[in-house]
C-alpha cells in the first residue's frame, strides 16, 4: 500500500491519501469502513436543510430560540 501524507504549510501531517484500489481492499478486510465514505447529499436533502434553517432563523428573530455563535455553526459545516 502506497500512502501519501498530506501536510499543512508548516509541514505538519494533517491527513493521509489512500489510493482507491487500496481503499477497496481495506473495505473487503474490515467490514464497516464504508460508513466513513462521504455521500453527496441529494437535492431533496439540501432543500429540507435549507427549509429547516429558515424556520430556525424565524424562531431566533421571534426570540423563541437562542442563536448559536458563528464559530459553532462553522464547526458544524
Amino acid at each position: 500500500m502506497k500512502l501519501q501524507i498530506i501536510q499543512d504549510t508548516k509541514g505538519k501531517a494533517t491527513g493521509v491519501f489512500i489510493p482507491i484500489s487500496d481503499w477497496k481492499e481495506l473495505k473487503k478486510q474490515y467490514k464497516g469502513l464504508e460508513v466513513l465514505e462521504y455521500e453527496e447529499p441529494t437535492k431533496e436533502q439540501i432543500l429540507l436543510e435549507l427549509k429547516e434553517a429558515i424556520v430556525e432563523l424565524g424562531l431566533i428573530e421571534q426570540g423563541k430560540l437562542k442563536a448559536r455563535p458563528a464559530k459553532e455553526l462553522l464547526n458544524e459545516l
